[in-house]
């Protein structure tokens, strides 16, 4: 096994090579990137030399090529301020943590004043503190973050540990990272290297006989299915190592998935003994997998649309009581209004489909029932 990915790595090292002389050949540009100082000192501007968009000099391909690079000059200066404001917003998450009373009201006030949402915030440190692995572990040295669009720091940052030493390695070597290198470079880390494939599948992919796209795709399905069936897929690569053996067992552990995820999230099937397992074999013996997955997916979609759906009927049927109170005869467009709202926050809605559906309506009664009236759902 170890054989194996040393011989991965040396073979996605030589494409990554020649990747990034093809695309440093294909543009010679003169576009220019200034850092200058306004006015006020400290205050870099960032400045670019496009090329002038009705200028009859410049050839469509040039003009464009030229614009590119523009575009990753600028992906370049995203990631170094995206680093810089996810240590900011670290340093001032950790001060709360030493001083403040522990349960980060201070920082959350911080991003409040400053504008910026939990979730943002959260993704900006995460990408800092991926930088500053990287960069303390040795593989990557500082001045070569500049070689990495924003995307492709952030999706090296998240390989494995070898595909991230080979990609700091030609970062230092002053190569140029795209996305989508990175992307291939793990494809095909993953398909030659990963112990949830079979050995044949494996070698085929080392040995060129498989493209890695389609086979890390199966490594990223059968890494979310239990270990049985997991070892039930394997078996049937080693009996059937092709391409179209792959994307069918593909597709089946991705429905397998999708049909488990919405069917533990629908509450419909909490009302009996069911076996959702033993259903899917059963439609996968039909060759109907991928319509049980959808109908289950369904399901959990119509579900979440009834509880939205009785959540804002509520809220309107309680609003809609209160300005009917707070109406009378001296307000007779009001008392309109509330008129037409009747068809909506009453027991019984009326909706329109519209036009497309040749103007039929839908009728839909709303009756609460306690939970003492329904079954109750069987006890684990």
């Amino acid at each position: 096994m170890a054989g194996q990915r040393r011989d991965a790595i040396l073979s996605v090292s030589r494409w990554m090579r020649h990747e990034t002389a093809t695309s440093q050949n294909v543009v010679g540009s003169s576009l220019a990137l200034h850092l200058t100082t306004s006015v006020v000192p400290d205050q870099p501007s960032l400045q670019l030399d496009l090329p002038d968009p009705e200028s009859d000099d410049i050839s469509t391909m040039e003009f464009l090529a030229r614009l590119e690079q523009a575009w990753a000059i600028c992906d370049r200066f995203d990631l170094q301020t995206e680093i810089w404001r996810g240590r900011i917003l670290g340093a001032v998450r950790d001060r709360e943590k030493r001083g403040g009373e522990g349960r980060g009201a201070g920082f959350l006030q911080w991003l409040r004043e400053n504008e910026i949402s939990k979730t943002r915030a959260y993704g900006l440190i995460q990408l800092a503190e991926a930088a500053d692995a990287m960069l303390t572990e040795g593989a990557l040295e500082e001045s070569s973050v500049n070689q990495f669009s924003k995307r492709a720091f952030m999706e090296t940052a998240q390989a494995v540990p070898e595909v991230q030493l080979m990609i700091s390695e030609a970062a230092n070597e002053g190569q140029e990272i795209t996305r989508k290198q990175v992307r291939r470079l793990t494809d095909e880390f993953t398909a030659a290297t990963s112990p949830l494939l079979p050995e044949e599948i494996r070698q085929r992919t080392q040995e060129n006989l498989l493209p890695p796209r389609a086979v890390a795709p199966l490594v990223r399905e059968l890494a979310k299915l239990p270990e049985p069936q997991q070892e039930d897929f394997r078996k049937v690569l080693r009996d059937e190592p092709e391409l179209d053996r792959i994307k069918d067992v593909t597709s089946t552990a991705r429905w397998i998935t999708k049909a488990n995820e919405s069917g533990a999230a629908v509450r419909a099937f909490q009302q009996g003994e069911l076996d959702l397992d033993k259903a899917m074999q059963e439609a996968q013996r039909l060759d109907a997998l991928g319509l049980l997955a959808d109908a289950v997916g369904q399901a959990q979609a119509l579900e979440s649309a009834v509880l939205k759906l009785h959540t804002s009927w509520r809220r309107l049927g309680g609003l809609h009581e209160r300005l009917w109170v707070e109406s009378g005869s001296s307000t007779p467009y009001l008392r309109d209004v509330l008129n037409a709202l009747q068809s909506l926050s009453g027991a019984t809605m009326r909706v329109s489909l519209g036009e497309l559906a040749g103007g039929k309506r839908v009728r839909l009664q709303l009756v609460e029932e306690s939970p003492e009236q329904l079954d109750p759902p069987p006890l684990a």
